[in-house]
């Protein structure tokens, strides 16, 4: 049994004209090539981590046919919420939803940690690189939102700390996923990387970025490595970070 983790399926079952097959290149035929990558490298007892910006829904019932589409794949999924994750909801609203839709696979990884594989999986969303850069609807508290997220952040790795201590474990078994980079070129968000700091946390994996298929795919900031699981990036190949399973080879296509 392994681990795998791919960000922003942007899938749109329910309405294709939010396909990001608009995009051309990369994206053409991406939810079919997602299915058959992801069903060729990970088997049903796999985990598979999928922080944020999974369906263009806008309300929960819009986002069925897409969690169904994920819930049939193999694996079981630990999703959390990126900025186009307009559906999501209470954690008591969904668990419903999912239960009332016999979705079995789906996980919420939202304010909380899992012990999976002797792996800490831990995370949050995150939030844009500065106030600029939000592009957001309404007026926004930038700070206000950092602060938030610090604090979820927080949360999921004082969860994570609990789990570590009781499982006898290392911090070197601490994943974070989010869906914004905390570092991202000239931009650091201190907030958060304090917080890593504090729980020892050394791997985080990040979605969000599209189209910059030529920047490397691990840096290093403060003795954190990050690295970016966006699914065009990664070619609509899911990644595998423990390899229990020599035989899989993550395999990107330039």
């Amino acid at each position: 049994m392994s681990i795998f983790t791919i960000a922003d399926l942007h899938l749109c079952m329910s309405d294709t004209n939010k396909t990001m097959e608009a995009f051309a290149g990369r994206w053409n035929n991406y939810t079919e090539r997602l299915k058959k990558n992801w069903n060729a490298v990970i088997s049903p007892e796999d985990s598979v981590v999928i922080p944020g910006d999974i369906s263009w829904a806008l309300k929960l019932d819009g986002a069925l046919e897409d969690l169904l589409f994920i819930d049939k794949l193999n694996g079981t999924k630990y999703i959390g919420k990126g900025n186009h994750d307009l559906w999501w909801c209470t954690e008591t609203k969904m668990k419903r939803f999912f239960a009332d839709n016999n979705i079995h696979t789906i996980k919420l990884l939202y304010n909380n940690a899992y012990w999976v594989e002797n792996c800490i999986i831990c995370g949050t969303r995150g939030w844009f690189y500065d106030e600029k850069s939000q592009k957001t609807v309404t007026p926004t508290d930038y700070d206000k939102l950092i602060h938030r997220e610090a604090l979820r952040l927080t949360m999921s790795l004082e969860e994570g700390k609990r789990i570590m201590e009781e499982r006898g474990l290392s911090c070197d078994s601490l994943l974070l996923f989010m869906h914004f980079p905390p570092v991202w070129d000239s931009f650091i968000c201190r907030e958060l990387i304090d917080v890593m700091h504090a729980y020892g946390a050394q791997k985080c994996y990040y979605g969000h970025i599209h189209g910059s298929y030529s920047m490397p795919f691990e840096t290093i900031f403060e003795g954190i490595k990050f690295k970016i699981i966006s699914s065009d990036y990664l070619n609509f190949i899911p990644y595998l970070i423990n390899n229990k399973k020599v035989e899989r080879i993550n395999h990107y296509e330039n």
